[in-house]
């Protein structure tokens, strides 16, 4: 019982703290130094964005430390009036929603400004394992598995696209039809969905102008260099630019309006540009890490709740990444999403903070199981090798 006690006492999985501490700390270098730029042309405040980021970086610790202490077991709870929240806040965006860029994706509330859709993701996923991890055996049918998780995921993504907002369709839809086959669908039930899923996505791809355009970047960026291929174009010449070790901190020239959005979606390349392949690279492995050490605590986690809910957020933080980073490297066409703890953007910070307590939380309690076993084991050796002494 005392090594059950000692390792309660250990608390989360500290490697996991460890690496979105270093992801964090990288977005606000990475942050300031792609954003004093345009903060000082178009604000006369070249600290404005690194101040905004570093209170919500304040805000999102606060959450996570709230999260880790926090009983994930009560989110089962809380699960449908969370998902309710979510709905009104995005019916929120679509009535009274202010609009940038084409797109009508924030609420404020007096100097506050959010984007409800970064926490959609996280209430979808506490949603769907407490609905997955109810339906047992019944998830393999048609009218209690597929055809109400049509239903759920179709509600949300309805009212995503209005905004529009095709970037977190797709995070959301990769989240859950990866929630739905590890928590026990069927081979047919995920064909359906995936043929379904495509034919969707590509029609909606399709009928908006401007995501024809990104398209056509992607393809051939070469042949509008200055029009839809120039966000393409820079960002691989930032890259390039940058070699295997960089122009240095804060050298960047790409950051100098020719990276759009080089302090949000194309905050990689500036990284890039600056430290080089080996940044990239070390971004990539802390990524990696990450995916990997999340994965793990699914595997551990104590119930099917735990373990679809700590799926679901690693699943989220990976596909993420690897859409905001395939876009800059062009592997796949840009989609406008954030990288994850580093692009600019206090919602999208708080909200990836948050999650990551919820998973170091799960990891508390897959700990404490664990080493139950392990002084169960012990036990019973002892007891073996003392009933042998006694023979």
């Amino acid at each position: 019982m005392s090594r059950t006690r000692r390792w309660a006492a250990e608390g989360p999985d500290y490697t996991l703290l460890a690496l979105v501490a270093a992801l964090t700390v990288t977005g606000l270098v990475f942050v300031y130094s792609a954003s004093f730029v345009i903060g000082l042309a178009q604000f006369g405040d070249s600290h404005r964005f690194i101040v905004r980021q570093g209170a919500w970086a304040l805000l999102g610790a606060a959450l996570l430390l709230t999260m880790l202490r926090f009983d994930y077991h009560r989110l089962r709870r809380l699960a449908a009036p969370l998902m309710g929240v979510t709905l009104l806040l995005l019916l929120a965006v679509l009535a009274l929603g202010n609009e940038a860029g084409g797109a009508q994706r924030w609420v404020s509330a007096g100097p506050l400004s959010f984007q409800p859709a970064e926490f959609a993701k996280l209430s979808v996923i506490v949603y769907l394992a407490a609905w997955l991890s109810s339906r047992g055996e019944s998830l393999r049918s048609f009218e209690h598995g597929l055809a109400p998780f049509i239903v759920i995921i179709s509600a949300i993504g309805l009212l995503l696209m209005l905004q529009p907002d095709f970037g977190t369709t797709a995070i959301i839809l990769a989240i859950t039809l990866t929630m739905f086959w590890v928590a026990g669908a069927t081979l047919v039930q995920m064909g359906a969905l995936l043929v379904s899923g495509t034919v969707v996505v590509i029609s909606l791809a399709l009928i908006e102008g401007y995501r024809m355009e990104r398209l056509a970047a992607f393809f051939n960026a070469e042949a509008d260099p200055l029009g839809h291929g120039f966000q393409t174009l820079q960002s691989l010449i930032a890259l390039g630019n940058g070699g295997v070790t960089g122009l240095g901190l804060g050298a960047s020239r790409g950051k100098f309006f020719y990276v759009p959005e080089s302090h949000t979606d194309g905050i990689f390349a500036i990284i890039g540009e600056e430290l080089g392949i080996v940044a990239t690279g070390a971004v990539l492995l802390l990524f990696v890490t990450l995916m990997l050490r999340g994965y793990q605590v699914a595997r551990r986690a104590p119930d099917q709740f735990g373990f679809l809910l700590a799926t679901g957020i690693t699943t989220w933080l990976t596909v993420q990444a690897l859409v905001n980073i395939g876009g800059i490297t062009r592997v796949i066409p840009l989609t406008g999403v954030p990288l994850p703890f580093l692009s600019y953007g206090g919602s999208a910070l708080a909200a990836v903070m948050l999650a990551a307590g919820v998973l170091a939380g799960i990891s508390r309690h897959a700990k404490v199981r664990e080493s139950r076993r392990e002084a169960a084991r012990e036990e019973r050796q002892g007891a073996r090798v003392a009933g042998e002494a006694r023979r």
